[in-house]
């Protein structure tokens, strides 16, 4: 969501610096919030100032830089706390995998860890670092139990990194990370009092008790929708078939296996819902039987017989009265026109398309490329994007429709 940056003029941005090497962008940062009119207050780690010196970012900030808990005060205050309530927004950038678990463990033993733990105002961390620290489960867990907190996460960027390693762990670009402060102050709860379901990840279709059928859903675009919808305030259920993700901080979540397991649990809670996005990939069809033991394999080929699983999609579209309905299309060829009449057959309020073959889009992948078609006709055509930033475009969307 890129906003309008006006609405960080006047506003007072405390600005945590760690010791990543991604620390010379935050200089970037700095400059372009004082362009927008904050107030921008820098605290560095001692680890920060070995790779970029304090004056940098005292020349960009037109203020002191805080470094030194024992300092001298600049004025008369306990300097930690001064600066923790002048904030309305707090922002660390490059956030490292160390001053993740320090706030996740409630350790204050810095200028900025200190300063994060006696404010009230929303923070928003940007993390930077190795692809292996960003995906050890430590880094993850912490993460997540920060987001469960109410603390912003801006998902970092794939690339090549500073080791030479490629993968997820860079610092995104400025502009991404200024669009997700303006979006502090523009989201808000805006969701607040709204009830949504969401459907992700793939199902599996028993064949036997050690195979079946099913497809290349990681759930993550699903697992994203959630996790937006939460933030932005609303009460979440999310139904997912099988998938690796842990699940979002906050919102219900319904394990299923089978399509009709998914059937079953969607038609037990749709009624309660005010919104629902199905972004899960069913399976079409099932077998007609599956084999109670183990099939042992024989001379010649085995014919397998399938049977229609139910079309949920279908069936919410029947019944769904003043609830909005929303549903995904991944399609390989001829994708709007295939979006458009899916759309029309299943009676959605909006659509959203994505060509998987595209590189950047589809399945298990970080990012996404869609097209959003509403009730309107009209199709929005998004750029890549991560899927978190995908989920809260289509939020905004949803927004829009419901207002």
């Amino acid at each position: 969501m890129a906003g309008d940056r006006e609405v960080l003029r006047g506003k007072t941005v405390l600005f945590g610096v760690t010791g990543g090497i991604a620390a010379y962008k935050a200089a970037d940062v700095v400059s372009q919030l004082r362009k927008a009119g904050s107030e921008v207050l820098v605290i560095m780690t001692e680890s920060a100032t070995k790779l970029v010196s304090p004056l940098t970012f005292q020349t960009l900030s037109h203020n002191p830089v805080y470094t030194d808990m024992w300092a001298e005060p600049k004025r008369w205050a306990v300097e930690h706390i001064a600066l923790a309530e002048r904030a309305d927004l707090f922002m660390i950038v490059p956030a490292t995998a160390n001053i993740i678990g320090k706030i996740a463990g409630g350790i204050a033993d810095d200028m900025l860890s200190t300063t994060v733990m006696a404010t009230k105002a929303p923070v928003l961390i940007a993390p930077a670092m190795n692809v292996n620290m960003f995906e050890n489960p430590i880094t993850q867990g912490n993460l997540h139990k920060l987001a469960g907190l109410g603390y912003r996460i801006i998902e970092p960027d794939t690339g090549m990194l500073a080791s030479g390693a490629e993968g997820k762990g860079r610092l995104p670009e400025t502009a991404t990370i200024m669009a997700a402060a303006v979006g502090v102050f523009e989201q808000a709860m805006d969701f607040a009092g709204k009830h949504i379901m969401v459907t992700a990840g793939p199902t599996r279709e028993a064949i036997d008790p050690v195979r079946h059928l099913s497809n290349p859903s990681t759930g993550k675009m699903g697992y994203a929708v959630a996790e937006a919808a939460r933030a932005r305030g609303a009460q979440v259920v999310l139904i997912s078939g099988p998938t690796m993700l842990p699940p979002p901080p906050g919102v219900e979540l319904v394990k299923v296996k089978s399509a009709v397991d998914m059937y079953n649990a969607v038609m037990a809670h749709y009624e309660a819902a005010d919104i629902i996005i199905k972004s899960a990939a069913v399976a079409d069809y099932r077998p007609v039987k599956a084999a109670a033991e183990k099939i042992k394999k024989g001379e010649g080929n085995m014919v397998l017989e399938l049977e229609r699983n139910p079309d949920i999609l279908f069936e919410l579209g029947q019944k769904k009265g003043d609830r909005l309905l929303v549903g995904f299309a991944a399609e390989t060829n001829d994708v709007l026109e295939n979006a458009v009449a899916k759309y029309r057959k299943k009676n959605l309020d909006l659509i959203v398309a994505n060509d998987i073959t595209q590189e950047g889009a589809g399945f298990a992948g970080d990012t996404n490329i869609v097209s959003i078609i509403d009730r309107d006709g009209s199709i929005e055509a998004l750029p890549r994007l991560t899927k978190r930033q995908v989920a809260d475009a289509l939020l905004d969307r949803v927004k829009k429709l419901i207002s």
